[in-house]
């Protein structure tokens, strides 16, 4: 059976949900009003990807028809538009073929992205901060806001760790192939022998959860408040505006002091917490349904090496795909598509190999 025939359906589920968006139990109600107009949205444009599809096999086959008749002319114009047409129809057989994927729920979802410092001291630190700005200008070249939630800096433009809200189109869809432990080779600023240092950062890429997503039960957390330190821990704040907060049950900890106000870090400290426990039900619900994760580019194993930024050669690898562009520097101003785009087409492959 051709899988395309999976198609056929849309024109009645358009339907089914026309009469959704015009009901006025949902009308009423903001959030499933939203959230059935996207899926109209996206069943529309499907549709008509079908429909253009079938469309061009029509017209191949009106062409090929014509291959019959006795015009020379008339046969020769055929011919050309059919090989018009059969690029068409490769083009869009891709497409047909990338929308039969299975949809990761958490694609739409605004990220949080936490970079650390590993093995290497302050050359570790300075490298976080050097992708959090590789990271904040590709987010600015897709049209993306970051809001930095949480940091601690060393005081030499470096971090010990650095956690971002990333907002925008399908921002976890890009980046949830990030997480991993990133290696840096280069000659310190502080090497006086010129030698190569390797160091090392992780990090992780999180979906935002919504309080919907992740029940927490106010009897289940601990807030306790200090005083916001600076690099080298000196105080930079007279009052108790830092708030540490511990989700009991799993013994997770996340610690908030980049703003003035109490109130603002205990919010900020809630949305990292909520998205840490988000990714831990997926990552256990995951575990249990596949230990294999071999085939999966984005396992979101933290303690994998991913990928090597080599300074001397500019050069950057990447370990799951066999990667390796030189075009260190551009990467590192934000075009991340070099990197990006080629993980996803791989994934991709990979997984269109168990259509049947």
């Amino acid at each position: 059976m051709d899988i395309f025939s999976r198609f056929a359906h849309l024109d009645e589920k358009l339907l089914e949900l026309e009469g959704k968006l015009s009901d006025p139990a949902i009308l009423g109600d903001q959030a499933q009003y939203g959230k059935v107009a996207k899926e109209h949205s996206q069943v529309t444009r499907l549709n008509d990807l079908y429909n253009e599809y079938k469309n061009v096999q029509q017209e191949i086959k009106d062409n090929q028809e014509i291959l019959q008749e006795d015009d020379l002319e008339l046969r020769e114009l055929a011919r050309a538009e059919i090989a018009e047409l059969s690029q068409d129809s490769e083009r869009l057989q891709s497409e047909l073929r990338l929308a039969l994927l299975p949809r990761d729920p958490n694609d739409e979802k605004n990220t949080l992205l936490e970079i650390r410092a590993g093995t290497g001291g302050d050359e570790a630190a300075l490298f976080v901060n050097d992708l959090h700005r590789m990271y904040s200008r590709y987010a600015e070249s897709q049209g993306w806001r970051v809001e930095i939630l949480s940091s601690n800096p060393i005081g030499i433009g470096g971090f010990k760790e650095i956690i971002s809200l990333i907002s925008g189109d399908k921002v976890y869809s890009k980046l949830k192939y990030e997480s991993g432990v990133h290696r840096v080779q280069r000659v310190p600023e502080t090497e006086t022998q010129g030698r190569i240092h390797t160091s090392a950062v992780t990090v992780a890429v999180l979906p935002e959860a919504e309080e919907v997503e992740v029940d927490i039960a106010p009897t289940d957390l601990r807030f306790d408040v200090f005083r916001a330190s600076g690099p080298g821990g000196q105080s930079v704040n007279t009052t108790d505006s830092a708030v540490r907060i511990t989700h009991l049950p799993t013994g997770l900890v996340v610690s908030c002091q980049d703003e003035k106000s109490q109130h603002k870090n205990k919010e900020k400290g809630l949305r990292v917490l909520r998205a840490r426990l988000l990714d831990k039900m997926q990552q256990e619900q995951h575990d249990r349904i596949s230990k294999d994760r071999k085939s999966q580019i984005g396992s979101g194993d933290r303690s994998e090496r991913i990928r090597t930024y080599n300074y001397p050669q500019g050069r950057i690898s990447d370990h799951r795909i066999n990667l390796t562009v030189y075009k260190l520097d551009d990467v590192l101003v934000g075009k991340l598509e070099h990197i990006i785009d080629p993980l996803i087409a791989s994934f991709q492959a990979e997984s269109l190999k168990t259509l049947q």
